[in-house]
């Protein structure tokens, strides 16, 4: 039995990666921990949707990120710092061949050199899954660092509007 093709999909703290696929009938592969999504849209809208879905839009995510990191290309995006969804791409998002990989799923990189394809990295995902990428290692490990900081400076905003902010009462008065 194959696994449907979907017009769309819900990014979640289970995703762990998007991969584009030059395919007829969908154009990305969502890999969570159990399954494989086939998906219709491109990774890179199904990122956009996530944002929007978590009260931004994919521009303003980055352009943050941008000011608070100083990152210009390769932007990591929080797509979701409240709930601890943050993505990175492989490549220059406006390229086919990027993918999209979550940060909170990684226990490991690995280089991959062989004379026929020196650069490639292996994820190793916290499920134990492997992910083999034609992407460099340098590439990889610069990526997970830049999503660190990343997070580290989104929580650090998240932490000090929440100790700051006066409390808001849900309780109604009649």
């Amino acid at each position: 039995m194959t696994n449907p093709i979907l017009k769309t999909y819900e990014i979640t703290k289970n995703t762990m990666a998007l991969l584009p696929i030059a395919h007829t009938d969908y154009h990305t592969i969502a890999i969570e921990p159990t399954c494989q999504h086939y998906i219709r849209k491109t990774p890179l809208q199904l990122i956009k949707h996530a944002c929007l879905e978590a009260g931004s839009t994919y521009e303003g995510r980055r352009t943050a990120v941008i000011h608070q990191t100083g990152a210009k290309h390769k932007v990591p995006i929080p797509i979701d710092p409240l709930e601890q969804i943050y993505a990175f791409p492989t490549h220059s998002p406006t390229q086919f061949e990027c993918s999209w990989i979550f940060h909170h799923h990684i226990r490991s990189l690995s280089p991959q050199v062989t004379p026929k394809k020196p650069n490639e990295t292996v994820i190793t995902f916290k499920n134990n899954e492997q992910l083999r990428l034609p992407v460099s290692y340098y590439t990889m490990e610069k990526q997970l660092q830049r999503t660190s900081y990343c997070m580290i400076r989104f929580s650090h905003r998240l932490y000090e509007r929440a100790t700051t902010s006066p409390h808001i009462s849900t309780e109604l008065t009649y």
